[in-house]
């Protein structure tokens, strides 16, 4: 009897402890009695009542991605390519979640992938490839207002990648390729009529400050020359007043004139005037000559 008290001992505290339920943080369980729903478990300590309680599901209430494959789009100009999308999602509702739909991933893809076909079908093939924030805008916004009665809130929607056709990213490679030797030609016409720009104004300035260079020489030579004239002038004024003031005699003017007279007839001169007293003049050089001998 011992021992089968014992056992029922244990075979109740086992049974009790599998009555008792610990939701983690982030999650919820959905509890249903009897095959109806009961209560969403939040995180903390439950008990469940054994045989009529049954937890038929636990929801994650965590921000969730889900990455969908890439699906076939026509765009309004007829060009078909490839386009995927990533979904970020919360469950806020773990009923509405649990009963709201069946499979809500798959219910989620292919709602986007619809979306995704209304949105591009109305666009062309370049709006397509420049709209990235538009089409993320809209599409978030319809899969949002769809699927609050599924109990998800879909926080952004991103378009990943956008593949068209082989033909055509050939003819935008060559486009892209024939605008960057377009912009090369162009900054290297610039480049070339900045340089001969640069070269005349170097010229134009070399030339001025040579132009300013001869100017200021011959200024400076014009100016030596008058003030060399002025002191010639000035010695000659100097020497006439010395003159003046020793009252030179009659000879000694007479022998200036011979002086001056000579001079006139070594130059290339070819014609001499002769005073008319040059008689008295030779007889003047000859009383001076005498006067040197002694």
């Amino acid at each position: 009897m011992g021992y089968v008290a014992l056992v029922i001992v244990l075979l109740v505290v086992i049974f009790l402890i599998r009555c008792i339920c610990i939701v983690p943080q982030a999650n919820a369980w959905v509890v249903e009695f009897l095959g109806q729903y009961k209560a969403s478990w939040e995180a903390g300590l439950h008990f469940k009542i054994p045989i009529l309680d049954r937890i038929v599901k636990k929801v994650s209430l965590k921000e969730q991605v889900a990455d969908f494959e890439p699906q076939p789009v026509i765009t309004k100009d007829n060009v078909t390519m490839m386009v995927d999308s990533v979904v970020f999602f919360e469950v806020f509702d773990a009923k509405m979640f649990s009963y709201g739909v069946e499979r809500p991933i798959a219910a989620i893809e292919n709602l986007s992938a619809t979306t995704l076909r209304n949105i591009i079908g109305s666009m062309t093939l370049d709006e397509t490839l420049t709209s990235r924030d538009t089409i993320n805008g809209q599409i978030t916004q319809i899969l949002d207002a769809a699927t609050d009665k599924w109990g998800i809130k879909v926080n952004r929607v991103e378009v990943k990648n956008i593949q068209p056709p082989r033909s055509i990213q050939d003819a935008m490679e060559k486009q892209m390729r024939a605008e960057r030797e377009k912009r090369e030609a162009i900054l290297t016409a610039e480049g070339k009529k900045q340089s001969a720009i640069t070269l005349a104004e170097g010229e134009k300035e070399a030339a001025i400050l040579r132009a300013d260079a001869v100017k200021e020489q011959r200024i400076r030579e014009a100016e030596g020359e008058a003030q060399a004239l002025l002191a010639v002038q000035r010695a000659q004024a100097e020497s006439i007043r010395l003159i003046n003031e020793a009252n030179p005699s009659g000879q000694y003017l007479q022998l200036k004139q011979y002086e001056t007279a000579a001079q006139m007839a070594n130059g290339q001169a070819t014609k001499i005037v002769v005073p008319s007293d040059i008689a008295s003049l030779a007889g003047a050089a000859t009383a001076v000559a005498e006067v040197v001998k002694k």
